[in-house]
């Protein structure tokens, strides 16, 4: 039996799968039953099915990519700062993310997110 993996190398694949847009990669990392909220608890998504329907949009957009500035961890919660490169309608542009992840069982259990304002034309080095 082995092992599951730390909640940091959960999310460091999930990161990994998000990049390279392998939605079945990347649901990998989350439970059946995972949840996606905004910070402030607004819940965007519940199970894999409105996962992979809210992440497909995502992953179509051609300049999507996410910049890890910052990491935190905290037993079995892990906190990234992103600059993610998004498709808007007015163009290529970024935003600034934090994303909280609670990992159990070597999966996604809750994310949850606060997303900055988009700053249209930057892109991270």
């Amino acid at each position: 039996m082995s092992m599951p993996l730390s909640a940091e190398a959960v999310v460091e694949r999930q990161l990994a799968a998000y990049n390279a847009k392998d939605l079945q990669a990347w649901l990998a990392t989350y439970a059946e039953d995972a949840r996606q909220y905004e910070l402030a608890g607004k819940l965007l998504a519940s199970g894999h099915a409105e996962l992979r329907a809210r992440t497909e949009v995502r992953f179509a957009e051609p300049d999507l990519h996410a910049h890890l500035l910052q990491r935190s961890v905290m037993g079995n919660v892990v906190i990234d700062h992103e600059v993610v490169t998004r498709n808007f309608p007015e163009g290529v542009g970024t935003v600034e993310m934090v994303c909280v992840y609670v990992v159990r069982n070597g999966l996604i259990q809750t994310a949850s997110f606060e997303i900055g304002l988009p700053t249209m034309g930057w892109q991270p080095a």
